[in-house]
């Protein structure tokens, strides 16, 4: 076999003997891609601090990665998808390196957002083109353990990302949580290069520009409005955002079922087991991110644990996606899709409720069984409904299928974030106003109801005033810690209300068993497969 490998995978009459040495390279792709939002959860304290970071300026850095990467995943998977799926994964790989550089390096906060939007874009990238590779590299018979393979690295870099940056952040700056990236992503680079073979749909029209368009402009102002509006208020903005979305979405719709051949079939909306999966994968990182958010917060400002003893303790969460993995290499083709999704959002919701019991004086024991219940719950359901969205796309259109997938996984990210942080910031500022509220000078008081982090910061600041400054500071430090844990706990139970619906809504859409795809077109390999999925339909 030559050094470069440059036999695409349609053409190959054979599986493609170095597949499972090219999913590592998909998988450390798509590990560095999660870890930058992850990672950034416990260098946070240490960016506000030295950059001087408003709220607002904070969430910037955060959306600055979030909203490009949700909004260009749709168009760049189908760019990817008509010239070249390798190409794009080595394209967006350099581009995240060049933005985490940037961050490395910069200390100005607009500066920081610019390199964290570099990353976004390399992100969208990078993401659908794992996704549309791995389906085409493996055969039917092997696709679902790969895919679950491609799942259990999205809840591992879950726990690496808090780990990696708490490691580096033990005695460096938190530019070093962006350079932590450039040596991975150039592994990645040269992997690809030498164990992913090119590939691309051979029977593609030209790409649909307008409809990719119209699905940026929408998806991104929904995420934009998702993110800012509970945050920081339905202003002009935000409304505006959501105003532009709704009126996106319905012109993409319009747009994709008159064009010949549309970026995204909108009618796949009408199959049950497309729409159902794409469900649970929104309402799961909906519950995860949004509980992760909170649970590290409250393991660092509350029990006060730094940077790595915080990602230590999210470890237990990648082992259990792991043990979710294993599980349903074995369920999933013996019960289906619709039981092992179902069992799997029941697990997770049960995970979010759990964290109802969080109070004031909870140890990091009272957060175990949440996080064992949250990660085997992604181990279990996010690759059968991956795998059945994937499935639900042609040869052609793999890209725009991983596209699909993952905007449906970082929309529910961001939703979990945004709506979850939001009722929690809300809970905290009612509880500590109703303790502290006639004890406090008005700006001391506004401090400390930002956030847990700036109570405890007046709280220092409380406790060197000359006569009783340490008895009062210790009574806003428990104010602050009894708020914050009121305030998981009224979150929580909001938290798996939605999931608990959202568990009921997927269950009713998916089908009893999962409907045969269609025949995609690989080339000669694909006769087998379509056998295979001739052999699924008629079980």
């Amino acid at each position: 076999m030559p050094f470069f490998v440059n036999t695409p995978a349609e053409k190959m009459t054979a599986p493609y003997p170095r597949r499972w040495w090219a999913l590592l390279v998909l998988c450390l792709s798509l590990l560095i891609v999660v870890m930058a939002n992850t990672s950034l959860i416990v260098a946070a304290p240490d960016m506000t601090r030295d950059l001087g970071l408003s709220s607002s300026d904070l969430q910037w850095v955060i959306d600055g990665y979030t909203v490009p990467y949700a909004a260009l995943m749709l168009v760049l998977g189908s760019i990817g998808d008509k010239y070249s799926r390798r190409g794009a994964l080595i394209l967006g790989l350099l581009i995240f390196t060049g933005g985490s550089v940037m961050g490395g390096l910069v200390d100005e906060t607009n500066l920081v957002v610019t390199a964290r939007a570099i990353m976004g874009v390399g992100a969208a990238v990078v993401m659908p083109a794992t996704l549309s590779l791995l389906v085409a590299i493996f055969p039917r018979a092997e696709r679902a353990k790969a895919i679950t393979a491609w799942s259990a690295t999205s809840g591992l870099a879950i726990a690496a990302g808090p780990l990696a940056a708490g490691w580096l952040l033990e005695s460096h700056a938190w530019g070093s949580t962006f350079l932590m990236n450039v040596p991975v992503a150039v592994l990645g680079v040269v992997g690809a290069l030498l164990l992913v073979p090119p590939s691309k749909a051979e029977k593609m029209g030209r790409v649909d520009y307008a409809g990719g368009l119209l699905s940026i402009v929408s998806v991104g102002s929904l995420v934009y409005a998702t993110i800012e509006g509970p945050h920081f208020g339905w202003g002009v903005g935000p409304v505006t955002a959501a105003v532009v979305a709704g009126v996106g979405l319905l012109a993409f719709a319009a747009w994709e079922l008159r064009h010949p051949h549309p970026m995204l079939n909108v009618r796949k909306f009408k199959e049950r087991a497309f729409s159902g999966s794409m469900l649970a994968v929104l309402f799961f990182f909906f519950g995860t991110f949004g509980s992760i958010y909170y649970a590290t917060q409250f393991l660092q400002f509350i029990l006060g644990y730094d940077a790595l003893e915080t990602g230590i303790r999210l470890l237990p969460l990648a082992g259990a996606v792991f043990a979710g993995a294993a599980v349903t290499g074995r369920l999933a083709p013996k019960l289906g899709v619709k039981p092992v999704v179902g069992t799997g959002m029941a697990i997770g919701t049960a995970g979010v409720f759990l964290l109802t019991r969080i109070e004031s004086g909870s140890t990091y024991t009272d957060f175990l069984a949440p996080l064992l219940l949250l990660g085997f719950a992604i181990g279990l359901s996010l690759a059968p409904a991956t795998d059945t969205v994937m499935g639900s796309f042609p040869e052609s259109e793999l890209g725009v299928g991983g596209g699909a997938n993952d905007t449906a996984l970082e929309l529910g990210g961001s939703l979990g974030i945004a709506i979850l942080g939001s009722l929690l910031g809300t809970a905290y500022r009612d509880k500590l106003t109703d303790l502290v509220g006639g004890h406090l000078p008005a700006a001391a008081l506004d401090i400390a109801k930002d956030s847990a982090g700036g109570g405890l910061a007046v709280a220092e600041q409380v406790a060197k005033n000359p006569g009783g400054g340490p008895q009062q500071a210790q009574a806003l430090v428990d104010a602050v810690h009894e708020s914050f844990a009121h305030a998981v706990a009224h979150t929580s139970l909001i938290g798996a209300a939605i999931m608990a619906v959202g568990t009921l809504i997927v269950v009713a859409v998916l089908p009893a068993r999962k409907a045969a795809g269609k025949h995609r077109e690989e080339g000669p390999v694909a006769e087998a497969d379509r056998a295979e999925e001739y052999a699924d339909a008629v079980r």
